[in-house]
């Protein structure tokens, strides 16, 4: 089964979108989005991932492996349904259209969201309550526990989990009490997951209709302060009272002379494998109901992963482990069926994770922007440019944009030396033969008509955006996350450009 044919799509996140709300939402801007990639040919939409951040900004830190963020639902689509009334967003149209600011929208559209709640619970719709209640039964295995530890959250004063107290670890009989007492507000969040399925589910099926297939991206860790560690410690490499042993991260590499620290606690694999992988299978049974392909984050990771021990904050002090390996996508494969993955494999584990790609399949990623390093010579050609069974792209959301990268200076984040830097894009203008003037352009062109079946472009590329318009930078915190774009900046003429290469390239 070929679930790759020739074509090319755009990478956006839905934060990202425009809007006058504060957040990119699942509404008429990613609507009118969809159409748009299809005057430019596309035919996909790789988003981030959707996963509820709590009170962060990063949705690769989530509080549930399952739970959508509720900040990304449409107030327009509320209004439409009879939810909200004009008048109630109001205090939001101040926000700024330029970037989210987290702090402030948080609060603000909760209080929204829990208007809108209030009106569905008030209003006689027999046919909206019965899919309600036919979403909450259909979900029970993840929703209860999700909404369960939300509760305690807010009660407890967002303390981590470990430190609430032993009546309410998952198992305890005193939870009972907490679900009766606390139904009104556990039914609230029970019913912005279902907003959510519902809109997102309107819009995958206009995405599909117009000929875009929507690629999902499941992060391969979850955060320690999350349902599912607090539901299920076992499966986890947790002390006794909860708290991690050791922590995910990634070795040095040419970015970071110290690696990275990402806090994430690490997977006991033996008790996954006595499971049969159940936590992981319902996980990307759920995900697959939201997208049509799944782009599994930090995919090395199931190879080999880089544990640190919990004390340390410096990455050069982890190991190497082994993870499962092709066991999982045995199970994956015998439960789900074929299904189309995409590994993000970069790193140095990728020679290991090559070993599972091949054996099921799965095409890996190549990065432009980081495929002129190789030699102080001119490079003959970019690695997996010329394989079918590959996704490039000119960058992605950890990458700066392609116009950045082609300005950017040593220092500020920058480990190159000026020479390292003159020389990486003397390198790259005479391998694209060209002055650079417009960076992008020549990336893209590149991209779409080399022979990997499919290509992936930020927006921020086919915008032609400088280093302004980049979503993150690896091992910060502060301005990730934040950027969005305006619709007047998708001009007919980059459209036109755009579905001119798509043509050219045989990816229409």
């Amino acid at each position: 089964m070929n679930f790759f044919p020739r074509e090319s799509g755009v990478l956006l996140a839905i934060s990202s979108l425009p809007g006058p709300y504060g957040i990119g939402e699942i509404g008429p801007e990613a609507f009118h989005f969809i159409d748009k990639l299809t005057e430019m040919g596309q035919s996909l939409w790789q988003i981030l991932p959707t996963g509820d951040t709590g009170s962060g900004s990063s949705p690769y830190s989530t509080v549930s492996a399952f739970a959508n963020d509720p900040r990304l639902i449409s107030f327009d689509v509320l209004m439409d349904d009879g939810y909200l009334y004009k008048s109630d967003l109001d205090e939001l149209q101040k926000f700024p259209r330029e970037r989210v600011d987290y702090n402030k929208i948080i609060p603000a559209r909760h209080k929204i969201l829990d208007l809108a709640c209030n009106r569905f619970f008030e209003r006689p719709d027999k046919d909206a309550k019965e899919n309600f209640e036919s979403f909450c039964t259909r979900n029970d295995y993840w929703l209860d526990t999700y909404t369960l530890f939300l509760t305690l959250r807010k009660i407890y004063h967002y303390k981590s989990w470990p430190d609430w107290e032993k009546e309410h670890s998952f198992n305890s009989k005193h939870l009972e009490s907490i679900r009766k007492q606390y139904q009104p507000l556990i039914q609230k969040l029970k019913l912005q997951q279902f907003l959510f399925y519902d809109q997102w589910q309107r819009l995958k099926k206009y995405a599909n209709k117009n000929g875009i297939r929507i690629i999902g991206d499941i992060p391969i860790y979850i955060s320690h302060d999350s349902a599912d560690a607090w539901a299920n410690p076992e499966l986890f490499k947790l002390d006794e009272k909860g708290h991690m042993k050791v922590q995910s991260g990634c070795p040095p590499d040419f970015f970071l002379d110290e690696g990275q620290v990402w806090g994430h606690p690490i997977y006991d694999w033996d008790a996954h494998e006595k499971t049969n992988y159940q936590w992981w299978m319902k996980r990307f049974k759920y995900l697959f109901t939201l997208v049509d392909i799944v782009r599994i984050d930090h995919f090395n990771g199931f190879a080999k992963y880089w544990e640190i021990p919990v004390e340390q904050n410096n990455g050069s002090t982890g190991k190497w482990v082994k993870g499962p390996g092709e066991k999982l996508f045995l199970t994956l494969k015998k439960d789900l069926g074929l299904k189309p993955i995409i590994a993000e494999d970069l790193g140095e584990a990728a020679p290991d994770a090559k070993i599972i790609r091949d054996k099921f399949d799965i095409p890996g990623m190549k990065i432009l922007q980081i495929s002129f390093w190789e030699n102080d010579q001119l490079i003959d050609s970019i690695p997996g440019f010329d394989h079918e069974n590959v996704v490039i792209y000119t960058g992605t959301h950890d990458n700066d944009t392609a116009i950045g990268w082609f300005q950017a200076k040593p220092g500020n984040g920058n480990p190159q030396t000026k020479e390292e830097v003159f020389l990486e894009r003397k390198r790259a203008l005479e391998f694209l033969g060209t002055d650079g003037s417009e960076i992008n352009w020549d990336f893209i062109s590149l991209a779409l008509n080399s022979k990997a079946n499919t290509v992936i472009i930020p927006l921020q590329d086919i915008l032609g955006l400088d280093t302004n318009a980049r979503m993150n930078i690896p091992g910060t915190i502060d301005g990730n996350w934040e950027w969005r774009y305006q619709e007047d900046q998708l001009t007919n003429g980059i459209i036109k450009r755009m579905r001119k290469l798509i043509k050219e390239s045989n990816r229409l």
